[in-house]
């Protein structure tokens, strides 16, 4: 999730001030959609404008009557909802669905004075400033009908968990600082042996980006944990940022851990390319440098790769507010494979390798646009596709499910995991809506049988 900076808290200000209409024509993006996506987007000069924008959709979750749209060809139903604050999703190999019910934890450091008061209006305006539930939820759909049978609270007392994985019978889970393992029995319902931590990861005062998202090596020796920046563009010093911004790798049985790529300022989903078994994740980039900049992005993850932040972005464009900059570090940027657009809050990736949803699906990638606190018009705030051959993206992303945002502005929902049920359905992660949304392919018995659920679980 993307946290305002000091720098966007100025404009929370500034907002209370009403704005001329030439004001909001000079504010308003001039780039096209597609200008910001693919291999090869359009990098404008940075705007150096001392107040940026604070553009926060206000959360009215979904009445019960509405749902999120989806594409052609595709149907959308409540799997589940009146969760809390669901945002992480892990599919057992049983097709048990666990969610993350989490939030933030305590960050002192991080919400200091005028800064901290003006981010607390915001994040209270966009539903993400709620208690932390600090579980995981148990969903069983045994039938596949889109009704869950069983629902039960699988793991509580955990520390705004996020990540969850499983290698045989060892269940990992991402605390915001710290791998914790369980021990798992297929079919359990609930865990109630305290874990065991397993691998610390960097917390503290600051812990600007909270989430660490956790996924296995299809040998199941190493886990990779993703671990977010402390700042937006290293303003609390690059000390605080010592093993952030990166991608751990951790020791399977030992749980010694190492840098396995860095300079990724904020990396939330992870998954394995079925084509090329290549590692690949989704990341956000910074702020407070305009409406098109910088695009989050989708990259393939190379062992000992710098992907340029907090000195540079896409390559060798340096961003001068940083200071000492690094040269030299700066000339080995890794250029990211694939823009997603400016601060679209890309954090949801899943390749598709099922075969429920239609053909065109196989290979690509699924990711959830949990969407702009900080752009005008707004930007995410939807589940997109991006097709895969041979290993490698191409074209534009299409919409998968968008309405996330309604007729008054107000974001009905923000879309944030996405994975693949046991049956193939797409699985998607609501954490303003409270609910997790399952997307099958239209006119299908899946679909029918998801709506006859729906239906009678409305009138009960």
């Amino acid at each position: 999730m993307r946290v305002p900076t000091f720098a966007a808290i100025a404009s929370s200000i500034a907002s209370l001030v009403p704005a001329s209409s030439a004001f909001c024509a000079e504010v308003t993006t001039q780039m096209t959609p597609e200008q910001g996506y693919g291999a090869n987007p359009t990098l404008p000069a940075p705007d150096k404008s001392l107040i940026p924008v604070v553009n926060v959709a206000e959360a009215k979750p979904w009445q019960l009557d509405q749902a999120p749209t989806p594409a052609k060809g595709l149907a959308v139903s409540r799997f589940a909802c009146e969760l809390d604050h669901p945002r992480w999703l892990y599919v057992l190999p049983n097709g048990d669905v666990l969610v993350a019910e989490t939030n933030a934890p305590e960050r002192p450091a991080d919400s200091k004075g005028i800064r901290g008061y003006f981010q607390d209006r915001a994040m209270r305006k966009a539903g993400a400033n709620v208690p932390s539930a600090n579980r995981i939820t148990l969903l069983r759909d045994a039938n596949s009908d889109g009704a869950p049978e069983v629902r039960t609270r699988f793991i509580e007392g955990l520390n705004s968990p996020f990540g969850m994985t499983l290698i045989g019978n060892q269940l990992y889970v991402a605390n915001t600082d710290a791998v914790v393992r369980f021990d798992y029995e297929a079919g359990a319902t609930e865990i109630k042996r305290q874990g065991t931590k397993f691998a610390d990861l960097p917390g503290g005062p600051i812990n600007h980006h909270w989430t660490k998202n956790l996924i296995a090596s299809p040998k199941g020796d190493k886990l990779y944990a993703t671990v977010g920046s402390n700042s937006n563009a290293a303003e609390n010093g690059i000390e605080a940022e010592d093993k952030r911004a990166s991608i751990w790798e951790i020791d399977a049985t030992t749980g010694a851990s190492r840098v396995f790529a860095s300079g990724l300022r904020n990396p939330n989903g992870m998954d394995w390319q079925p084509q090329s078994g290549a590692l690949w994740t989704v990341v956000n980039e910074r702020d407070e440098i305009g409406h098109n900049l910088v695009p989050d992005y989708l990259t393939s993850v190379q062992e000992g790769g710098f992907y340029g932040w907090p000195y540079s972005y896409f390559g060798n464009h340096v961003d001068e507010r940083v200071k000492p900059q690094r040269p030299d570090l700066v000339a080995k940027a890794i250029v990211p494979d694939y823009a997603l657009g400016s601060h679209t809050a890309s954090l949801g990736l899943v390749f598709y390798d099922a075969d429920l949803l239609p053909d065109k699906y196989r290979n690509g990638a699924f990711i959830g646009m949990h969407g702009s606190w900080n752009r005008e018009p707004r930007s995410g705030y939807k589940v997109v596709f991006v097709s895969f051959a041979n290993g490698r993206p191409i074209g534009l992303p299409e919409d998968v499910l968008g309405g996330f945002i309604g007729p008054k502005g107000e974001a009905r929902g923000r879309p944030v995991a996405v994975a693949v049920g046991h049956d193939g359905a797409l699985l998607v992660a609501d954490d303003v809506g409270n609910c997790v949304w399952r997307v099958t392919p239209a006119g299908s018995q899946v679909s029918q049988a998801a709506n006859a659920s729906a239906s009678e679980a409305a009138i009960r």
